[in-house]
């Protein structure tokens, strides 16, 4: 088989760099005849994809952390239609475990990814679309694979994201600080959300969009205290939508973050739409 795949040195530490050689030749023996490119910059993934898609190639695969896979995806729509529908997509995550891979049953760490896709079978999944809008109040438009959400959770990604300490210190010590020093930092919300039969104004800590069988399935937490310590998590409320509408109420004080599969993607307003069996990815 012939597969276009883009990756990131830079993910992992770092470390996706450094075994690129030994990641070559274990995607060599799923994929004989290759071509990758090597990105630099940030949203370079989902231009590549996108010229590679309409320069014909009919295999993606992505190598890196979640920002990776996720421009990757991006790169499969233009104006939110798709370059390719008849292409395929795959993953390798080379970072730490993610909500992507715990989503489609594939463990983190390049070694199991790749041996992963050695057996994996093309299925049609659904794509989520987030339209909400850049810190300059610019339109963005993102679509994801895994999940989005807003709130909390989205303020720790961005912060993540940002950080050097990471590759100093490690991941699990950089997350777990950035999460506390967010949690320090976080004032509750009010927004309000519409989705299916829903509109209520809310206090919320974090909204999670999640596409599944044709639909999204939102799960609220509410902005207590005690919730945003993690001891109330349990009681969020469970809805299913096609579409959900946010915006924060005029008392809220300060934005309030988007994400997309873990990378922050902007603030609201947003909208959430799902696209039903949108893309095939070998899995």
């Amino acid at each position: 088989m012939t597969a276009f795949v883009v990756f990131n040195p830079n993910s992992a530490g770092g470390r996706t760099g450094r075994d690129w050689q030994e990641i070559e030749q274990a995607l060599e023996r799923v994929f004989p005849l290759m071509s990758f490119f090597v990105t630099t910059a940030p949203a370079q993934a989902a231009h590549m994809v996108r010229d590679a898609l309409r320069d014909g190639h009919m295999e993606i695969v992505a190598v890196g952390g979640d920002g990776t896979i996720n421009e990757a995806v991006n790169g499969f729509y233009d104006h939110g239609v798709a370059v390719s529908p008849d292409a395929v997509f795959s993953f390798v995550h080379s970072g730490h475990d993610s909500q992507l891979c715990r989503k489609f049953g594939v463990l983190p760490g390049w070694q199991a990814g790749v041996a992963h896709l050695k057996d994996a079978r093309i299925r049609k999944v659904d794509i989520g679309r987030v339209s909400c809008v850049s810190a300059t109040g610019a339109p963005v438009t993102r679509y994801f694979l895994g999940a989005a959400s807003f709130g909390l959770s989205a303020s720790i990604a961005r912060a993540l994201g940002g950080a050097r300490i990471a590759r100093l210190l490690g991941h699990g010590f950089a997350a777990w600080l950035h999460r506390r020093a967010t949690l320090w930092r976080w004032r509750a919300c009010r927004v309000r959300l519409m989705a299916d039969g829903y509109d209520e104004i809310a206090g919320i800590a974090s909204v999670g969009v999640s596409p599944r069988g044709g639909q999204f399935d939102l799960s609220v937490l509410d902005g207590s205290q005690k919730s945003l310590t993690g001891q109330k998590t349990e009681k969020a409320r469970k809805l299913r939508s096609a579409r959900l509408t946010a915006a924060p109420t005029l008392d809220t004080s300060g934005p309030v973050d988007v994400e997309t599969d873990g990378e922050s993607a902007g603030i609201l307003p947003a909208t959430f739409e799902i696209y039903p069996a949108a893309i095939n990815l070998r899995v």
